[in-house]
């Protein structure tokens, strides 16, 4: 059997500009920024066939980076697909121009244009500034596509038919949603929002997030087979920290298990490495994706991608 393709999650900062609610960036001990030496040789690693695709995301925010434009610069020198997820606070006509063709997606995350609601989701970031940036990219963009993400919280909910509409409003077509509640709650819970996330996602025709990460359902099942642990979220991506780490899951939030650094291991190196490893109980235990993806999951997973592809 061939080996599988994954996605690489890759951070250039652990420091964020918010403290949204849904967030849990305060679990990292001692934020970083991603030196430039670090860049240049998780990008060396990252640039393989194995990798289809590399999100620039994290649990910080890119666009703080006082580095952020020469790190655009230097990626535009590579051929991998890259995307961007950004609360959009600090973006700029400058920075938006730098970033038009050289990434894929820029994905915004945005809760609603109540804007109580959204001060009470996205503390810390000034909503007004944020809608007339989503404004701009709409506008600037020209090569790279905008998308909106929606935040999955209860509280967002109530308001999302007038968020959408402004959206609509203002041009933007790619939103999204991901039909999993942020790591809280029990699986009892977990089960019951999912289906409810699924209904509004079908209700509104958002794109579902859930599997954004995966090239194809052959990939799917390649992945699934070489890893001792059955779990497809952990095993679809690979995260690299700002200190260079490679991390055992992406929701590893503290950065503390790591197996191996981009200064030393390739991502075939460390892959062989996590294709051993077993379930660890501090990590996955609490986890609500541990058992995201038991096979009748995965049906109606499949049966949304091949759906989503038809249409596109």
């Amino acid at each position: 059997m061939k080996d599988y393709q994954l996605a690489v999650n890759l951070e250039w900062t652990s420091k964020c500009n918010a403290r949204c609610v849904m967030c849990p960036q305060s679990l990292i001990q001692k934020p970083r920024l991603m030196t430039r030496e670090i860049l240049h040789q998780a990008l060396e690693r990252i640039n393989v066939p194995r990798v289809f695709r590399c999100v620039i995301a994290g649990y910080g925010e890119p666009t703080s980076h006082p580095d952020f434009n020469y790190f655009v610069q230097q990626i535009g020198q590579y051929p991998v697909h890259f995307d961007m997820v950004s609360n959009g606070q600090l973006l700029n006509w400058e920075r938006l121009q730098l970033l038009d063709g050289r990434i894929g997606t820029l994905i915004i995350s945005f809760s609603s244009v109540e804007k109580a609601v959204y001060n009470a989701v996205h503390v810390g970031l000034d909503q007004e500034k944020v809608m007339q940036n989503i404004i701009l990219a709409q506008q600037t963009l020209q090569q790279t596509r905008l998308a909106i993400s929606l935040t999955p919280m209860h509280e967002c909910l109530d308001t999302l038919p007038q968020t959408i509409a402004w959206l609509k409003q203002q041009g933007v077509a790619q939103l999204t949603m991901s039909p999993t509640l942020y790591n809280r709650g029990t699986e009892s819970e977990l089960h019951l929002a999912t289906q409810r996330l699924r209904h509004i996602i079908s209700k509104y025709r958002l794109h579902s997030q859930e599997l954004d990460f995966v090239p194809s359902l052959t990939d799917i099942a390649r992945q699934y087979y070489k890893n001792d642990f059955k779990c497809v979220a952990r095993n679809s991506d690979l995260f690299i920290t700002s200190s260079g780490d490679y991390l055992y899951c992406y929701n590893n939030i503290s950065h503390q298990h790591t197996i191996g650094h981009v200064k030393l291991h390739s991502v075939d190196d460390v892959l062989k490495v996590r294709e051993k490893l077993s379930l660890l109980p501090e990590l996955c235990n609490d986890c609500n994706m541990k058992n995201r993806y038991r096979l009748p999951e995965l049906m109606k997973a499949a049966g949304g991608y091949v759906k989503n592809n038809m249409r596109f």
